[in-house]
């Protein structure tokens, strides 16, 4: 268990459940007995009240005050929390959340494919990823779950999930403000009110916005981007007639409109096509062809955090939905139902070439999405025997509307001899698309629990899948005169109209596909001593198929490759084994886990890295592996002193991947000699099967640090202030990140160096009232979230460079 406790954190024994009443007798009962030597976290990972200690699963707890108090305000921020998560972005829409390494293909996201880590908000499945860039709202604590969790959760999740609890209507009057300022314009007001309206309803509502100015500065537009401006809210309404029902209706709505997301300069790698093809000469063809224009990046030190976009940027971003969750106390156990439907609306706007050059002048792919979810469950509670059983139905359908177009340097850039002279060919060149994807899901999954003796229990859990998708797509490519233009048959060599469909070719295809799975797990736990509990677990699991719903990929010949439209599903063994351990009188807790999982048909997203033609598609890699050791330590020394320390070893890399893209210093027209590239014949090292393909078997999986660590202290002494009495207290956060790779074939080019990042805050805390003062990344540590390869194999890297220093102060009030 993973907990960054604070000494308000360990004040509180439980959580309270969701007709806001106290936990289930036994688990209140061990809260009050331990209390007095530690924090007790109530858990519900499981589909039921328990103390995270009993929990036979990987976990890692973090409660809503630590959030706060370490600024981690949202899912991408937590996993300087969670060393295990791994979660990276480009804009909302591309974002991976992973776990171990694992959950969804590391790269430009693909509709067509399911989420390996399910983001779970109050037993709402969220299908899109972009929920994890908003802030948490009213968040009471967030449970990471690592490894699969198929048997207990409605949507079949592969790596793990994120469950996350937010505070529930109360018929006690409560309510808490907090406010924040800090340097770069740094804003933020978070507010919350929960209370009665009868003897029988009680209403909850919280309202979170937060504003911060730009950390990369745009030469072009004169102004700062990748800014921060999210608005939030949320509301309860809780029906409870009698002790034994409880109905609860919750509506949200959260909006983002910051101008993002850009990049900056990293670096020019060499790649194999021809020296002249290459980035610095194609530079210096395009400021040869247009006197005076002298064309440069405004630097090359990506922590000058300059820019140069020429293309509009946009990341207007809108999420939200309604849910009904029922739950009735049926004799021993407690049936629950939760009606869900969501909504997201993306509209973006890009620079595709990372440059001031108009290459690519437009690019985006605004998405419309409904979701609607309907889950049943019920959850027994016998002296011997417990168990979950569940029906889960999902149906999904997402609308886009792509628009790709050239801009006046595309010719120069993309064409060669003569053709590369005339800007007309490609400039205004535009792909229009259209698609949507529709999905079906159902699932019958349970697990129970038989407690053969009082230290040994069993679980074995089991999980029927259903999944339909059928999807559409078409491209349609006018010229910049507004024609419509048509590749078939293929036009003459040499032709205007062939460098054309060299660039952006029509393309029309609806693939469709269905499948059944069925999957189980085991778990065994045994009590070795009253705080000492030992499991182990297998699980057979699954990623269910995938369709390719942006494009597919073309043959060599230049024809559309149909056998691309649909993926295998994921087929995964996953072993686990782990101990969770209390001492110093329960006042620290000290947790191990190891594991091993094995995929086939690993769903991986390639890219080809030409422009226009597809950007990036699914396929399936042979093999995949990752295995690690995970430990979790965390004391509570005493009412004046906490810390905590987290750690991970994580080797995740494919076993055997022979048919991927290359990497940039391996891609991009005919292979050059071996004495043109880095010595690729050691083992592990990518060899070149074609200039598009290339064997990267006992490569490392990208985005994943081999190390990573978390840590915090807080310390606190008696004070008074302002005749208030209460503590004064110093805390000290952490985390620490070892190198990784941020491509999806791992390039020299894109590897991420490591980084260790140290946060600070000291305030004074009484009754009802917090006030801190807190700085971020205090030694201004230089580092990169995120590198990408520009399209075309010209040799550029781009990239999003971390939050430099920042510093504020936050109040906080609560009654």
């Amino acid at each position: 268990m993973a907990c960054a406790a604070t000494p308000a954190a360990a004040d509180e024994a439980a959580i309270a459940d969701d007709a806001g009443a106290a936990a289930s007798a036994a688990v209140t009962d061990e809260a009050e007995d331990q209390t007095s030597r530690g924090d007790i976290i109530i858990v519900t990972a499981r589909r039921r009240q328990e103390t995270a200690q009993e929990v036979p699963v990987a976990i890692s707890v973090i409660r809503g005050d630590s959030i706060e108090a370490t600024g981690n305000f949202n899912v991408v921020k937590l996993q300087q929390l969670a060393p295990t998560l791994q979660v990276y972005t480009s804009n909302p829409r591309n974002t991976s959340v992973n776990i171990r390494g694992l959950g969804v293909p590391f790269g430009l996201t693909s509709d067509g494919f399911e989420q390996g880590v399910g983001i779970y908000v109050d037993d709402v499945y969220n299908s899109r990823v972009a929920a994890a860039t908003f802030d948490f709202l009213d968040v009471a604590q967030v449970e990471v779950l690592r490894g699969p969790q198929g048997t207990l959760y409605g949507k079949n999740t592969t790596a793990g999930a994120i469950n996350i609890t937010t505070n529930q209507p109360t018929f006690d009057f409560e309510g808490r403000a907090e406010v924040s300022v800090g340097n770069l314009n740094y804003r933020q007001a978070k507010a919350a009110i929960s209370g009665p309206l009868t003897d029988k309803i009680a209403a909850r509502i919280a309202i979170a916005a937060t504003s911060r100015r730009g950390t990369l500065f745009n030469v072009t537009s004169d102004r700062w981007i990748n800014e921060q401006d999210n608005l939030g809210l949320r509301g309860q309404l809780l029906f409870q007639p009698n002790e034994d029902l409880s109905i609860t209706l919750a509506g949200d709505y959260s909006k983002q409109d910051p101008e993002g997301y850009g990049t900056t300069y990293v670096r020019v790698g060499r790649t194999q096509r021809a020296l002249a093809r290459q980035y610095d000469a194609l530079v210096a063809a395009v400021n040869a062809a247009n006197p005076g224009r002298n064309y440069a990046v405004p630097s090359t030190n990506p922590y000058d955090r300059l820019a140069d976009i020429d293309a509009s940027l946009n990341a207007g971003n809108k999420i939200g939905g309604a849910s009904v969750r029922v739950k009735w106390d049926v004799g021993p156990g407690t049936f629950t139902s939760i009606s869900a439907w969501r909504f997201w609306d993306w509209k973006p706007e890009n620079d595709r070439d990372f440059t001031g050059l108009s290459i690519v002048s437009k690019s985006q792919n605004p998405s419309q999405q409904d979701q609607y979810s309907q889950e049943f469950r019920y959850n027994y509670e016998g002296d011997k025997i417990d168990f979950v059983v569940g029906l889960f139905g999902f149906k999904q359908r997402i609308d886009t509307q792509g628009t790709e177009q050239q801009g006046t340097d595309a010719s120069r850039w993309s064409l060669t001899g003569a053709p590369a002279n005339d800007p007309s060919i490609l400039n205004g060149l535009t792909a229009t698309n259209t698609q949507y994807l529709k999905s079906t899901s159902a699932a019958l999954f349970g697990q129970l629990s038989w407690k053969v003796t009082d230290a040994l229990t069993i679980q074995p859990g089991a999980r029927v899948n259903y999944d339909k998708k059928s999807g559409f797509y078409q491209r349609i490519v006018t010229n910049g005169a507004g024609g419509v233009i048509s590749c078939t048959p293929a036009p003459p060599a040499g032709s205007v109209l062939a460098a054309q469909c060299g660039v952006y070719q029509p393309q029309k295809s609806s693939p469709s596909d269905s499948a059944w799975n069925f999957t189980y797990d085991f778990n065994v736990n045994y009590k070795v001593a009253p705080d000492i509990l030992a499991y182990a677990t297998y699980a057979k699991s699954f990623k269910t198929l995938g369709i390719n719903q942006n494009g597919l990929p073309l043959n060599a010949d230049n024809t559309v490759n149909f056998d691309a439209s649909t993926v295998k599903p994921e087929s995964i063994n996953h072993y686990e084994i782990g101990l969770k351990t209390q001492f110093f009188d329960r006042r620290a807790t000290f947790n191990l886990s190891a594991f091993r999982t094995d995929i086939k048909n690993f769903q991986a997203t390639v890219n080809g890295g030409q422009f226009g033609t597809v950007r990036g598609y699914l396929a399936n890699a042979e093999k995949v592996k990752s295995q690690g050791i995970e430990a979790d330590l965390k004391v509570v020394v005493s009412d004046r002193f906490t810390a905590y320390a987290n750690g991970a070893y994580t080797d995740a890399k494919y076993k055997k991947f022979t048919n991927a893209p290359c990497p940039p210093e391996l891609s991009g027209g005919t292979l050059q000699p071996a004495s043109a590239v880095p010595d690729y014949s050691q083992p592990g090292v990518p060899g070149a099967l074609s200039p598009r393909q290339c064997d990267i078997s006992g490569q490392r999986l990208p985005g994943v640090s081999k190390w990573a660590f978390s840590y915090g202290a807080e310390a606190n002494a008696p004070a008074t202030l302002l005749a208030k009495e209460g503590q004064v207290y110093l805390g000290v956060d952490g985390n620490y990140r070892s190198l990784w790779n941020s491509n999806a074939s791992p390039s020299i080019y894109t590897e991420v160096k490591g980084y260790a990042l140290t946060n600070f805050r000291i305030g004074f805390r009484s009754e009802g009232v917090d006030v801190f003062g807190w700085v971020r990344n205090a030694f201004d540590v230089n580092y990169i979230e995120l590198l990408q390869v520009a399209p075309g194999n010209t040799g550029l890297i781009a990239g999003t460079v971390g939050d430099p220093r920042t510093w504020g102060g936050t109040v906080k009030f609560s009654f």
